[in-house]
């Protein structure tokens, strides 16, 4: 069997589709065909099931999938490690960031980054954590920036910062006459939350479980709203259709006039999260880590509590 034939395999088990892995894999799909026939030969199983829409992977090819992209993982820490081992710091790092962080992190960092590694380009992806945990985990990406808590096998996690959260209410809300406000004040209000699957959200009702509400029978309990990502959610705020708990990187209170829109610390106790790097314990270029962690601690987030050496964390 040949890595090509291990590739291509993977490529079809992810697309569960030989028309869209060839797309992927920039071969044409007979000759990945053949390929995949001649690895389920070779192995003596059946790996798919074909039919006429989507394909299935059998249990078996489950297991030797599994198995293939640890190969081809190792495979890239063998490249890696040849290729890097005369300079850390030369070739693109593959990073990924959860949703919530990376519009706000991304353009302060790069720009001080580029400055410390300028042969260090990044490759970027945003994602949810679940998925940025399992391509972490493939070796599709080198080191990811989540919310902690964060815990996996074989993955070393590193405190960066925390970031408080704040409450966001249109302009001329009575809530907005305060200096700060409290979690349960905002929960009484039609709140903006982002959907299922961000993990902000999950944060946000753990530190406030009345802000988990329905509307009742008779309409009278507020409920919440829905949006696709924080920028839309700041955008609905400032027109007047409700307030929202945002990470303090994504208050956004200077892209608006003060009637507009009104960012509000919260009462102590305060709530927020901790942003970390995420990397795999072997991989090859720690170096590499060790810039992205210095830059971030160089970008001037002015909202953010800095974990540095000597903190006790990490």
């Amino acid at each position: 069997m040949t890595l090509s034939e291990l590739r291509y395999a993977v490529a079809v088990a992810d697309a569960r589709h030989f028309g869209r892995a060839a797309e992927a894999c920039h071969v044409s799909q007979p000759s990945l065909s053949v390929a995949v026939r001649k690895l389920e030969d070779e192995l003596g199983v059946m790996l798919f099931e074909r039919g006429h829409g989507e394909i299935s992977v059998t249990p078996a090819g489950e297991r030797v999938i599994a198995q293939a992209r640890q190969v081809l993982s190792e495979v890239e820490q063998l490249r890696n490690v040849a290729a890097q081992s005369q300079d850390p710091m030369v070739g693109p790092l593959r990073l990924g960031v959860i949703y919530t962080i990376a519009p706000y992190l991304l353009p302060e960092l790069i720009p001080v980054l580029h400055a410390r590694a300028p042969q260090m380009p990044l490759v970027i992806e945003e994602n949810y954590t679940s998925r940025l945990r399992e391509r972490l985990k493939q070796g599709d990406l080198d080191v990811i920036i989540v919310s902690l808590p964060f815990e996996e096998p074989g993955i070393v996690t590193l405190p960066l910062y925390d970031e408080p959260f704040v409450g966001v209410l249109p302009g001329s809300h009575p809530l907005a006459e305060r200096e700060t406000v409290e979690l349960q004040a905002m929960a009484q209000e039609t709140l903006l939350l982002l959907g299922a699957g961000h993990c902000f959200r999950d944060q946000v009702l753990e530190r406030c479980p009345e802000c988990q509400k329905t509307v009742t029978a008779d309409g009278s309990t507020p409920s919440n709203l829905e949006g696709s990502s924080l920028e839309t959610i700041r955008h609905m705020v400032a027109s007047g259709m409700g307030v929202t708990i945002l990470p303090c990187t994504a208050a956004g209170a200077d892209r608006y006039a003060q009637r507009l829109l009104a960012v509000r610390r919260f009462e102590e106790p305060v709530p927020s999260r901790r942003v970390a790097l995420a990397w795999r314990s072997r991989f090859p270029r720690p170096e590499a880590v060790e810039a992205l962690r210095q830059a971030i601690l160089q970008t001037p987030l002015t909202c953010v509590d800095f974990i540095r050496p000597g903190d006790g964390d990490g």
